[in-house]
């Protein structure tokens, strides 16, 4: 339920809960006050009825003589007879309870129905043995107390609609702030650093909205910088790379003529000779590592699908770098629409990671719609397993090993250009799990797609 509803609802039955409340305290108020004046007004006809009483010897008489005196009907008995002046009550009808206290020669009252009316029946003795009882009836006050009660609860019922009426445009009015501070929050969130709420008035919500913008325009100032920063990185990484390809070049053409000619050196010079080989060939990796990271950060690589054999383009992977011997492959049969060549470096690289850290024994699994590598190293402690992915991690920094750091995030980068995902499962002591899964569902279309 919203918060306008929750307010609405407590505004109506606060009022109504209050209502009902002061209706049902009017409502007995009224009613004791209609039924003791209807007892005053009965005994004081009783009183009236009693003192003309001994001018009537006989009591048929006296009760004929009670018709004309007002709106109540007589019973009276005298030596085991009964006198009535209507058919419609009997010595029946006078209650158990009143004959006792008129048997005790006291002036008494009490309640009845008789056929479905009601009564206040008042009792007394009179002279010469005589026993009257009188039934005033009270239909008239019950149908008064009716109409109250139904007045009283059809007020109480307005007033529940008209608080939830008022209850709906007050929290419509006192939430429009928290709204539009939502909407404002929402936008945000989406990058639409520049929304400002109005400022309206001085109270705890325009406080609020002059907080808020504070909030956003130091967020927007603070992302502006961190977009301008993380820019001026990319431009550096790829000024970086850019620059060093061309003495990365001739260092490679030099290393080149220089391992044509390890076989014509002294001992002494072969092996600071091999080291530099070796360095200017990780160099070279790095750049290239670094170009196409540069690449990625600016939007600018494409996508090239077509039909591709997984397990053929991993066995031509394996065999191309000479791993034959240390790679066992498992599974055939799948075949996606992808781009071979991003498929190929997802292939090399994590075989390659695998070889250097995960032990001698590395296996490829390829499934219904995943490729997996798996290998029986020493695995990845778990506090390290979510920083796998990212740039130049590494979980023992005392080992720099002879990789460049970047090609767990280039496989990355790469299956989500492919519409798949890389996923890393390690146990320390049980070796580690990186599987690809492909879009074999939703395959890419034949052709360039540009991921911008």
């Amino acid at each position: 339920m919203t918060l306008r509803r929750r307010l609405t609802l407590v505004l109506a039955l606060a009022v109504g809960l209050s209502g009902a409340a002061l209706a049902a305290g009017s409502y007995f108020l009224v009613r004791h006050n209609l039924l003791a004046d209807s007892v005053d007004s009965s005994i004081v006809q009783t009183r009236r009825n009693l003192d003309v009483a001994p001018a009537y010897s006989d009591p048929g008489r006296l009760v004929d003589a009670y018709k004309s005196r007002g709106d109540f009907l007589t019973v009276a008995t005298r030596g085991g007879r009964t006198f009535l002046s209507s058919a419609s009550v009997s010595l029946r009808s006078v209650p158990p309870g009143l004959r006792r206290i008129v048997g005790r020669g006291e002036l008494g009252y009490e309640r009845t129905s008789v056929a479905g009316n009601q009564f206040l029946v008042t009792g007394a003795p009179a002279s010469n043995g005589t026993r009257l009882y009188f039934f005033f009836p009270e239909t008239g006050l019950g149908h008064e107390l009716s109409v109250l009660r139904n007045v009283l609860l059809g007020g109480v019922g307005i007033l529940v609609v008209l608080a939830a009426l008022a209850g709906a445009l007050l929290a419509r009015g006192v939430l429009r702030p928290v709204a539009r501070a939502s909407e404002a929050a929402h936008s945000l969130a989406e990058g639409l650093l520049e929304t400002r709420l109005p400022v309206e008035g001085r109270d705890e919500f325009g406080a609020w909205a002059q907080s808020f913008n504070e909030m956003a325009a130091a967020l927007e100032a603070k992302i502006a910088a961190l977009s301008a920063a993380q820019a001026r990185e990319r431009r550096f990484t790829a000024d970086v790379a850019h620059e060093l390809r061309t003495p990365l070049t001739a260092l490679m053409g030099e290393a080149s003529l220089l391992a044509d000619h390890l076989d014509r050196m002294p001992p002494e010079s072969r092996r600071p000779a091999e080291l530099l080989i070796a360095d200017v060939a990780r160099l070279r990796r790095l750049v290239e590592d670094l170009m196409e990271i540069s690449r990625f950060d600016a939007g600018a690589e494409s996508v090239h699908a077509e039909e591709v054999d997984v397990a053929a383009l991993v066995r031509a992977v394996v065999r191309a770098r000479g791993w034959g011997d240390r790679v066992r492959l498992e599974g055939d049969g799948l075949r996606v629409t992808s781009d071979p060549r991003r498929l190929e470096r997802i292939v090399a690289n994590l075989v390659d990671n695998a070889l250097e850290h995960g032990g001698s024994s590395v296996s490829v699994r390829i499934g219904a719609d995943e490729i997996e590598v798996a290998d029986d190293g020493p695995g990845i402690p778990r506090e390290h397993l979510p920083h796998v992915f990212e740039r130049f991690y590494k979980a023992d920094a005392s080992r720099s090993g002879s990789g460049t750091g970047l090609g767990l995030a280039i496989a990355r980068e790469n299956a989500m250009l492919l519409g798949g995902r890389l996923e890393v499962a390690s146990e320390p002591g049980a070796g580690s799990r990186f599987t690809v899964v492909l879009p074999v569902a939703e395959p890419l279309r034949n052709g360039d797609v540009d991921v911008a």
